[in-house]
């Protein structure tokens, strides 16, 4: 009968070499965690993480084409941006100032001039202060 002494030997030997080395793989990357569900609908949403329609991966002074619905973005470093056209010009992605989410057209917004929002319906949003008052207007005049 054979001895399958050495031939054990050198397997164990071998397992004995690999093991460190499939230890140190890389564990696959984590998936990102989901983004936080959109509020039910009647609640109130302050946030960009509760704003529907915000457009991934934007690049920021990129080219785009809406400045009226739906206009907000976020590049791939998590910075929010907007869609604008400023003098008129061909609309650009630009840093978005403080957001507050989904707030309707005409509703008062004290302390929050030149900040931003969206309309349910995803029309742009800016806080203004006329007549002595604060409020949520259209940002595509």
């Amino acid at each position: 009968m054979w001895n399958n002494g050495p031939v054990r030997s050198i397997v164990a030997a071998f397992a004995a070499l690999l093991a460190p080395a499939m230890l140190s793989v890389a564990a696959p990357a984590a998936a990102q965690p989901p983004l936080p569900p959109l509020p039910p609908p009647g609640a109130e949403c302050n946030h960009p993480n509760c704003t529907p329609g915000i457009q991934p991966n934007v690049v920021l002074g990129s080219y785009c084409n809406n400045t009226t619905y739906y206009v907000f973005g976020v590049t791939s470093w998590g910075r929010l941006v907007f869609c604008g056209s400023p003098r008129r010009y061909e609309p650009r992605w630009f840093r978005s100032p403080e957001m507050h989410g989904i707030k309707n057209e005409n509703d008062l917004c004290p302390s929050m001039e030149g900040e931003v929002a969206q309309a349910p319906d995803g029309l742009f949003l800016t806080c203004v202060a006329k007549d002595g008052r604060s409020y949520w207007e259209r940002g595509d005049l």
